[in-house]
């Protein structure tokens, strides 16, 4: 995966795996609020969800809690500088 640094404030995606089917997406977490996810084509056949979801996908739960997990943990950063987790 080839990690996407043309963001203006400089804070970079980061690869993460879903804990539940292992795909790899590229996330930039700005805020509690707000999330990136950039999908590629290996991400988007393992993701069990979105093979059962077919074209009504509209993302992950177990990708989305992975990814909070990871937040507050500190694995990836919080681009606005954290605060209380919601």
């Amino acid at each position: 995966m080839r990690v996407d640094n043309r963001l203006a404030d400089g804070a970079p995606m980061r690869p993460l795996s879903c804990e539940r089917c292992a795909a790899q997406v590229l996330v930039r977490k700005s805020s509690w609020q707000q999330t990136s996810v950039q999908w590629d084509g290996r991400a988007m056949a393992v993701c069990a969800e979105r093979e059962a979801a077919g074209e009504a996908f509209e993302g992950c739960g177990s990708l989305r809690e992975t990814i909070r997990e990871a937040a507050l943990r500190g694995a990836i950063e919080l681009v606005d500088g954290g605060g209380a987790a919601r």
